[in-house]
């Protein structure tokens, strides 16, 4: 099976920030939005 290094960074990543918020979705769903607000780059 191949590896591919940006995918696994990706998925570290993501389960480092579910991991921040104990795994809750309601949380990790309002700070992604609060990021995604403050970066300006949304489609109203």
């Amino acid at each position: 099976m191949w590896q591919n290094e940006i995918l696994d960074e990706i998925h570290r990543i993501r389960e480092e920030h579910a991991k921040s918020f104990n795994y809750d979705l309601k949380a990790i769903c309002e700070d992604w939005r609060r990021k995604q607000a403050q970066s300006g780059f949304h489609k109203q």
